[in-house]
């Protein structure tokens, strides 16, 4: 028995009744949050230019934050890209990544082509969150510190499971849709903070759409594709440096969508830098604390966080999402880090650039690491009157397991995201349906609500 086949096995087996409550109460979560931001990232440069390269073939899916409607595999590139180009998109403990974009964009686009229903969607779903984090169970740290971007390498393993399940396809049927994602795999951190970094959502969510409809077609791949001397395990993490047991150990027991559940941002930057900036905006906030009080700003995150967001000098408003000195000098400066702050060359902001001298910014010492872990983040300001003020935090606000952001932030989030491309009335009309989203007879007619969105001037990337 091959990983591939246990694993498809798992996913054949999944029913919408296996799904608890809290499951399903999260996946209504991470459907709201990844229409919001991909609605929001639809205007950006980058989905702009993948659109335009990728063809205007007429199909059934819609392009989220249009009135076009396209391909399935065209729409799962478009609308991968448009939910994690913003990097507003959610987050859970076990991938090292983003969960949702890679598998939303594909499992949508073929429930709309072949008129499927909410439940279908929801157990697809929920399938595929608890397939790419089992994956980021047996490799990770390795995997992402090696450089992989597993949102990327590990999605595409998450949406081929989910199209599978959607497609209703058989265990050997899906046990060759996970062996070609073995081949299929694809993204490198040294592509973060440029047009790279969500080509790589896009391309994975595509790619595990593509795998599953492949594999109903007959199309082969071999079963032991992960675990094979030369496969997906040893090839990109390496021998000695991952856990089948780990992969293997559970299935929904609770459901990895519940717990430790979906993380929803706070803030248009990268996780790594989240809880640095809930520090800074109590600080700041709670003090009355002026820019132009400040000598000094003294950060500490853990080490394998600063690989990615050490940036004294972002380059472009996507380099400024994972620049930690960028997001903690805006935080001070304007007491909020939000969509605007990273349009066009706003990054170049004098203010911003001032505050961001100030920043220094080193890699947790063990006492610390052992005290807020890998999430945590510790800020101290000196200020000129000889006063120090400082904070820490273990996790994110809305990233502690099992206690989500809370509902009124979340809307408030999707308010701001939608407003841009949709009426007030689309936007109720999709707010209510994700929450009633197990009585959906139709994922077509729901997403017909999103149609006739008018797209705002790009935002441009800088």
């Amino acid at each position: 028995m091959t990983i591939a086949r246990e694993l498809a096995k798992k996913v054949v087996a999944t029913r919408y009744e296996d799904l608890t409550p809290g499951a399903l109460h999260y996946a209504k979560i991470g459907i709201l949050d990844t229409l919001a931001v991909g609605i929001a990232g639809s205007v950006d440069e980058a989905a702009v230019i993948a659109r335009k390269v990728s063809g205007g073939e007429a199909g059934t899916a819609l392009v989220w934050g249009t009135a076009e409607r396209t391909s399935a595999l065209q729409a799962a590139f478009a609308n991968g890209i448009a939910a994690n180009v913003l990097d507003y998109d959610d987050c859970t403990d076990n991938l090292g990544g983003h969960p949702s974009s890679p598998l939303l964009p594909a499992s949508i686009a073929l429930a709309e082509q072949r008129h499927l229903s909410g439940r279908d969607l929801l157990t697809a779903y929920v399938a595929g969150f608890e397939l790419e984090t089992s994956l980021g169970r047996g490799v990770n740290f390795h995997h992402y510190e090696k450089g992989w971007h597993p949102t990327a390498t590990l999605g595409v393993f998450g949406a081929a499971a989910a199209c599978a399940r959607l497609l209703q396809l058989d265990e050997e049927q899906t046990t060759r849709a996970l062996a070609l994602c073995a081949s299929l795999a694809a993204g490198v951190k040294s592509n973060l903070g440029s047009m790279a970094k969500p080509m790589h959502v896009g391309n994975c969510s595509r790619s595990g759409l593509l795998a599953a409809l492949l594999a109903a077609e007959g199309f082969t791949a071999n079963a032991d594709a992960l675990e094979h001397p030369q496969g997906f395990l040893d090839v990109f993490n390496g021998p000695g440096t991952y856990s089948i047991e780990r992969i293997l150990e559970k299935w929904g027991t609770p459901w990895e969508i519940e717990m430790p559940g979906i993380a929803v941002k706070q803030y248009p930057c990268c996780l790594s830098t989240q809880g640095a900036i809930d520090v800074m905006i109590g600080l700041v906030r709670e003090h009355d604390v002026h820019p132009d009080a400040v000598t000094a700003i003294d950060a500490r995150v853990a080490a394998r966080r600063l690989q990615h967001t050490d940036r004294p000098r972002p380059r472009s408003a996507l380099d400024a999402k994972l620049s930690i000195q960028y997001v903690l000098s805006r935080a001070l400066t304007d007491r909020a880090v939000s969509l605007p702050h990273f349009e066009g060359d706003t990054y170049q902001d004098p203010d911003v650039q001032r505050a961001m001298k100030l920043v220094d910014v080193q890699p947790f010492d063990e006492p610390m690491m052992n005290e807020l872990g890998d999430s945590g983040a510790s800020v101290v300001l000196s200020l000129k009157d000889g006063r120090r003020l400082a904070g820490r935090i273990r996790r994110p606000v809305g990233h502690e397991p099992g206690v989500p952001l809370s509902s009124d932030l979340h809307k408030s989030k999707f308010e701001a995201c939608a407003s841009g491309c949709l009426s007030p009335r689309q936007m109720a009309d999709l707010y209510e349906g994700v929450q009633a989203f197990e009585d959906v007879s139709d994922v077509r007619r729901f997403t017909a609500c999103l149609e006739g969105a008018q797209a705002v001037p790009v935002r441009r990337a800088g």
